[in-house]
């Protein structure tokens, strides 16, 4: 029998679909206010926040580096300038795969592979979001093609305008200014990132680095709107950066370029300052160095050339190098002799070629092998006498030496701003004791008297020791800086205590010997004191390099050239109203006096003479006035003749065609 069949409940289906009916409907109100309240809270709530967002991603704030600050001489010729280049940019966050856009870079040019490292160093050197780095520097118009015709294998890489540090002068200031060079890691950490943000170089050495606040100057900004590849479509506001303050330095270029040429090539350094100022009027350390590599980034195997070179031209001598004075503080030791009343101008010595301490046989050599008998202070000076020093060397003590030697300066950093200066080293008791574990000896004092044994100063230190025997006394801490951002800078932020000696008259008694140094009878540098048309003060010197045994005399044929005694030579000229005191240092020399003092004669006439060859009239003595002014009539007269001579013969010759 069939089954029943079920009629359908339709009542029930109406129930069943009207509840899904309503369940779909409360689940779309749900979901609808859910929808709206989203929407409300993106909307409303975070409406700044998102509207940041969407502005950071179409508005970025670009950095506008300062214009570094010129530097000049004294006379305004540019010592430090700023050029326009073309330089090749990446922005990591443009380029994608950025590795990878290097090697292309390295393809497309032909570079090798110590330029990829370079690069690659220079991407990952810290910096802010979007900041493109400049990887290449100088481009030429071949390849600024290059990265046209390959631009679409270069994402995130520009060719951009700027403007690079340039050093026209090239060597000849490369120690006093210095250069700028690429921030590291190290003085990220001390500068301010947003001050320098946009900014790739800082000062390295010298000026640029000491006055680096002031020739920085302040940053820019401004806001750029950019399409999703980050072209900038339109400027929406702009703040100028501050350029950097010009800079003027006390610097010559004319006597920096005499002073140069004077040492002709050889190794050595000259300081010539101006003593009443300070102001360091020339300051040459040779052989040099070009900076302006170092700007973008000079390549290993230049820089490896340079820094293992046997000359060492990266080495400033005028700050850096230590040398035995020799005989050139034998001024400051007769000053300290005198004013502690060991000795009076007419206490005399008899030399007979060797000084000998008491109850000990062993000699300590006078360079005149023979001697020269009774001697005082005058012509112990004369003729740089060690036998005469040794003596006063004993009788002062270490203590008092190295008392006196500190307050000319020596052992102590001179300058008021010049970073790399070094102290140089003015030995005593106490320091002997710590570095060597040893007393202080008799004969060690004997050998300070006259600049030998372990004293070490720099050129730096001889100008101003040499300055303060021109002023007498009066200390004015040398200076680079004459002027920042059109003010004077304050060059007695670091006061010392001047020189007072408990009669004054000492100044003159030692000034007196150091006149004669070179216009005495016997003077060391007579011959050069000769072809002088002014009074000069001088001493010379030689630093032994290596050390002679007893008994055996010095001959410079049996050396090596690098074991040579170095030449040394102060002076400051006119005597009658000092305006330049200079001190000459030539490695490996020989004599103080003939080949040192030569050099400085020519630095004080660079700065003494006139074109004519004549002292100008601001140093002349009123005894000088009626005779020079005879002399340029004289020139004169003869000049014309000459001229006259010449149209005469042109004359002539023009008939006879």
């Amino acid at each position: 029998m069939p089954p029943p069949i079920r009629l359908k409940d339709h009542e029930r289906d109406r129930r069943m679909i009207r509840s899904r009916v309503l369940f779909a409907g409360f689940a779309l109100i749900f979901l609808t206010l859910l929808l709206v309240s989203r929407m409300y809270y993106l909307q409303v709530v975070q409406f700044e926040y998102h509207s940041t967002l969407a502005e950071n991603n179409r508005i970025h704030v670009q950095s506008l580096p300062p214009t570094r600050g010129t530097i000049f001489d004294r006379n305004g010729v540019v010592l430090a300038d700023n050029r326009a280049s073309f330089s090749l940019t990446l922005t990591r966050e443009r380029a994608g795969d950025w590795e990878r856009v290097l090697d292309s870079i390295i393809e497309i040019f032909e570079l090798d592979y110590d330029s990829r490292e370079l690069f690659e160093k220079r991407i990952r050197q810290g910096r802010r979001p979007f900041e493109p780095v400049p990887v290449m520097f100088e481009l030429t118009e071949e390849q600024i093609a290059l990265v046209a015709v390959n631009q679409f294998r270069l994402p995130g890489v520009e060719v951009a305008a700027s403007l690079v540090r340039y050093y026209p002068q090239k060597e000849h200031f490369a120690h006093s200014v210095g250069y700028v060079g690429r921030i590291n890691e190290r003085e990220l950490k001390r500068i301010d990132p947003v001050n320098y943000s946009g900014t790739h170089h800082i000062g390295k050495t010298g000026i640029e680095r000491f006055y680096e606040e002031q020739l920085h100057g302040q940053v820019g900004y401004e806001e750029v709107e950019t399409n999703a590849r980050g072209r900038v479509l339109r400027v929406l506001n702009r703040v100028d950066p501050v350029s950097g303050q010009d800079i003027y330095l006390t610097l010559d270029s004319q006597l920096q370029e005499a002073a140069e040429l004077a040492l002709a090539g050889r190794r050595g350094a000259i300081v010539a300052l101006e003593p009443k100022t300070g102001e360091v009027l020339a300051m040459v350390s040779q052989p040099s160095f070009d900076p302006n590599p170092f700007v973008t980034g000079i390549s290993f195997k230049a820089y490896g050339l340079l820094r293992d070179s046997l000359d060492q031209p990266l080495f400033n001598r005028v700050l850096r190098g230590l040398y035995p004075p020799g005989s050139t503080i034998k001024p400051m030791m007769a000053i300290a002799g005198l004013d502690a009343g060991m000795i009076t101008p007419e206490t005399r010595v008899y030399d007979p070629g060797f000084y000998k301490l008491p109850n000990n046989k062993h000699r300590y050599r006078n360079w005149n092998h023979y001697g020269d008998g009774w001697v005082e202070l005058n012509l112990a000076m004369a003729r740089s006498n060690d036998t005469y020093f040794y003596d006063l060397a004993h009788k002062l003590g270490v203590d008092r030496i190295h008392d006196y030697m500190t307050r000319f300066g020596f052992g102590q950093r001179v300058a008021l701003d010049m970073f790399e200066e070094t102290a140089g080293l003015m030995p005593s008791r106490d320091w002997k004791r710590s570095r060597y574990r040893q007393p202080w000896y008799p004969g060690e004092t004997l050998i300070l008297g006259i600049g030998q044994g372990y004293m070490q100063t720099t050129p730096l230190q001889l100008a101003q020791a040499t300055a303060l025997m021109a002023t007498r006394g009066k200390w004015i801490r040398p200076h680079l800086a004459r002027s920042v951002g059109g003010i004077q800078p304050i060059v007695d932020a670091e006061e010392s205590d001047d020189i007072v000696l408990q009669d004054e008259s000492h100044w003159q008694a030692v000034l007196k010997g150091m006149e004669d140094v070179l216009h005495g009878r016997r003077g060391t540098a007579r011959k050069v004191g000769q072809a002088a048309q002014y009074r000069i003060a001088g001493k010379s010197g030689t630093a032994q390099v290596v050390a002679i045994k007893q008994g055996e005399r010095y001959d410079s044929d049996k050396l090596a050239e690098r074991h040579r005694d170095h030449a040394l030579f102060i002076a400051f000229a006119p005597v009658h109203d000092p305006a330049i005191a200079v001190a000459v240092m030539v490695e490996n020399g020989e004599s103080g006096s003939g080949v040192a003092a030569p050099v400085a004669k020519e630095v004080l006439d660079a700065w003494l003479l006139d074109e004519d060859g004549f002292v100008k009239d601001e140093y002349q003595t009123e005894e000088q006035r009626p005779e020079i002014a005879a002399a340029r009539i004289k020139a004169a007269q003869e000049r014309l003749k000459a001229e006259q001579a010449e149209l005469a013969e042109q004359a002539g010759v023009e008939d006879g065609l």
